[in-house]
């Protein structure tokens, strides 16, 4: 069953939850309270959605709150309907409708407790006529293709990740943060877990912090036969570069250099480390070890942007200081993949300070030739460009600016043509958009290595093991 509608009452139908209950199951309906399941007085947007997901009510009486409902209702897929006692609401009804007209949020419809609905077809606010329905014909109403916002996106990601039951390496078992990540990503069933460190040190922070990782594997580096086995395949994969069985027996005393042997020998299925290095530290072993993909001659990343209603892919944002041409074509083309296991159908934009010809100069030349490069190696692919950020976001401006692209205005791959760009980007649309970055996301290696922040946060780090796991699998 699907939820068709959450319906939130309004002024004198918010004492009367049962009552609204009553009326929208009179027409064959299966309604619940909302109420019953999360806290009325903080409620929790992820705890609502994952009640919602899981019902098997079809319609859901709301918080009363109406920015939250229609927010819940968008995530759902479900119609949005405001309910009121009677016609003396209206003045509350008006002003609830005013408030989602202007943030984007209109309601399927309005419905009446008591009195006839009929006393007005329609009520006017800000240019927009909401038609009054049927209380108990909600149920009926049509579903809608869901609204994709940061809670959505991160259920979805835990949900995919748990489908490929990959194993994953956190090699930094002395950090908190991973094992409360670690905790949350066993209780949640997404993968299976090896965390490095000393073992009976990690057991015993976990019960201080009241943490449950008996599912995971704890493992001490530095004991065991395997770092031998480690120094050996080391020395033969560098004896090219002169390196020494002992040098390699040093080299694999590091965590970093440890784990990215155990995704290459097949003992892991990725890596997730970075929360107390730096990303030199996390990814330099990748590149002696795991080494880059078939056919990948650069090792990149992107970062998901997730705001309401947008589900965008920024790259380059945190390896490449100074890409070439040809690695931007490879760039995009790599990134459009990656986009593509996310749920994006990727129109990727190759961006500059000028859109088409409208500009000169080295930078959009060299923008201009990787969007030819790509579009010969890819000939499949919606990629177009130079585009200025605008041209490339905004329908309007896609349209004026380039009105033959079928990119021009409908990005959502977004290529940037230098990390300096990227990387402000990224931060000023993450703190300023209130959107969830979810990155960086290493592309173009043979095995899934991904490097965290070191402010990384917990839900961070669980974002980041989910990430790994899809690629993984």
């Amino acid at each position: 069953m699907t939820v068709q509608a959450v319906v939130s009452p309004l002024a004198s139908a918010a004492a009367q939850r049962p009552k609204i209950i009553e009326a929208a199951n009179a027409g064959g309906g299966n309604s619940a309270d909302l109420f019953e399941h999360i806290r009325p007085s903080h409620p929790d947007f992820p705890q609502a959605l994952e009640f919602g997901s899981t019902t098997s009510a079809d319609v859901l009486v709301g918080t009363g709150s109406v920015s939250f409902d229609a927010r819940l209702a968008g995530a759902l897929g479900a119609s949005h309907i405001l309910v009121a006692g009677s016609d003396a609401d209206r003045i509350s009804v008006q002003q609830s409708l005013g408030q989602l007209v202007r943030i984007g949020r209109v309601p399927a419809g309005i419905a009446m407790l008591e009195g006839p609905a009929s006393t007005s077809s329609a009520l006017e606010c800000e240019g927009e006529a909401i038609s009054y329905v049927e209380l108990g014909s909600v149920h009926k109403s049509e579903t809608r293709e869901p609204i994709v916002g940061p809670e959505l996106f991160e259920r979805n990601l835990i949900i995919q990740a748990r489908e490929k039951n990959a194993h994953i390496v956190l090699p930094e078992g002395d950090d908190d943060r991973i094992l409360q990540a670690a905790h949350q990503l066993l209780e949640q069933n997404v993968c299976r877990l090896t965390i490095l460190g000393d073992p009976s040190a990690i057991a015993h922070r976990a019960r201080e912090l009241q943490l449950d990782l008996s599912g995971a594997t704890l493992t001490d580096p530095n004991s065991g036969t395997q770092l031998e086995e480690f120094a050996q395949d080391f020395a033969e994969l560098r004896k090219a570069k002169g390196v020494t069985l002992d040098e390699a027996r040093e080299t694999m005393k590091d965590i970093s250099y440890y784990a990215t042997m155990m995704v290459h020998k097949g003992l892991a299925d990725g890596l997730v480390s970075g929360a107390a290095h730096t990303t030199a530290h996390t990814i330099r072993p990748s590149f002696q070890i795991i080494k880059t993909a078939p056919g990948a001659s650069v090792v990149s990343s992107i970062f998901l942007m997730v705001m309401d209603g947008y589900l965008w892919a920024f790259g380059d944002c945190a390896v490449n200081p100074n890409p070439t041409s040809e690695q931007l074509a490879e760039i995009a083309a790599v990134s459009a993949k990656t986009a593509a296991q996310f749920g994006i159908d990727p129109k990727v934009a190759m961006l500059s300070y000028s859109t088409g010809t409208s500009g000169a100069g080295e930078d959009v030349e060299a923008v201009a030739a990787a969007v030819e490069k790509a579009k010969a190696d890819n000939p499949d692919l919606q990629l177009d460009g130079p585009l200025q950020f605008d041209a490339a976001a905004v329908a309007s401006v896609g349209k004026k600016k380039m009105p033959e692209s079928d990119v021009a205005g409908k990005a959502n791959v977004f290529i940037f043509p230098d990390l300096n760009s990227g990387n402000i980007t990224y931060k000023a649309v993450q703190r300023t958009a209130n959107a969830l970055a979810v990155g960086p996301i290493l592309q173009g290696l043979n095995k899934p290595v991904n490097d965290l922040s070191r402010g990384a946060t917990v839900p961070d780090i669980v974002n980041t093991v989910a990430i790994t796991a899809i690629q993984a699998g």
